[in-house]
């Protein structure tokens, strides 16, 4: 069979399992299988595909039709311009959390600035590393729970030559950092903020093959906010900010909690559908 033939083939197998994106993931898996480019894919339609290929082909796309998500089948994800490994073990990042780091970079214009960024719950690290990639200065330091998240972090470091800039501990949320740690210039986090009894009803793709600890927000969404905003000012440097992604109807809530906590909610950023999804804020003088 040529490639033409294999992309319709996938992406019609994807489309009857209620797949979207069934072309552009036909694409990425058949330059998957042959170990070449998404563009090489579109410029070789008419190129055969070889057995050995065509069967790691399909076998990718049964996995697709089951729902798996397709970072997840790839191991990679673009992120704010960066590739990134993913594992079963990590969120997926999403374009939305992408509207977190530009508040950050917008708000730290100063590429010469030596910044302190501390990244709650850093997962595969996209939060962190973006903001490093692009502010050459700057440290941090990412802390998660999970084990197993901060090996997808260390390597996604080490893979964009970040590793001597940034940090990783294990540990939940503050408790993590090393006693006598110093006060950061950018505290930021994606909690989780599902709540818990709405996870059920989400995608195939998250809630049966997304780490739980990453989505799960207890019973109305917020329980991570409250342990976050409860230390988060002992960790904020004069004038340092913090930003916090949340869910699109949970502004005014997070905003309150914010204030609660003694900081002066600035700005609720929007993402790219319009939504709120991001509340920055820095100590109230």
């Amino acid at each position: 069979m040529r490639v033409s033939d294999m992309l319709r083939e996938g992406a019609a197998r994807l489309a009857a399992a209620g797949i979207e994106s069934t072309r552009l993931d036909a694409e990425l898996l058949l330059a998957q299988a042959l170990a070449c480019r998404r563009e090489d894919v579109l410029l070789k339609a008419d190129d055969p595909v070889d057995a050995v290929a065509a069967k790691r082909f399909r076998r990718t796309i049964e996995r697709r039709a089951g729902r798996e998500p397709l970072a997840h089948i790839l191991g990679r994800r673009e992120f704010f311009g960066l590739d990134l490994a993913v594992t079963p073990d990590t969120l997926v990042p999403r374009p939305d959390s992408e509207t977190l780091v530009e508040a950050v970079l917008a708000r730290a214009p100063d590429q010469a600035r030596p910044l302190r960024i501390l990244d709650l719950g850093t997962g595969c690290g996209c939060l962190l590393l973006s903001i490093l990639a692009a502010r050459p200065a700057a440290h941090g330091v990412g802390t998660d729970i999970s084990d197993e998240a901060l090996a997808v972090a260390r390597q996604n470091a080490a893979a964009l030559g970040l590793a001597e800039r940034a940090r990783f501990h294990a540990g939940d949320w503050f408790a993590a950092l090393p006693p006598g740690t110093a006060p950061f210039d950018i505290v930021v986090s994606n909690p989780p903020y599902i709540p818990s009894a709405e996870i059920v009803g989400l995608m195939p793709e998250v809630a049966d093959h997304e780490p739980r600890l990453a989505l799960d927000g207890g019973t109305d969404g917020l329980a991570a906010y409250r342990r976050i905003l409860a230390d988060v000012a002992a960790y904020l440097a004069p004038g340092a900010w913090f930003f916090c992604e949340i869910g699109a109807t949970q502004a005014d809530a997070v905003a309150a909690l914010v204030t609660a906590a003694g900081l002066a909610p600035v700005a609720r950023l929007a993402d790219l559908a319009g939504r709120p999804r991001v509340i920055a804020a820095r100590p109230d003088p």
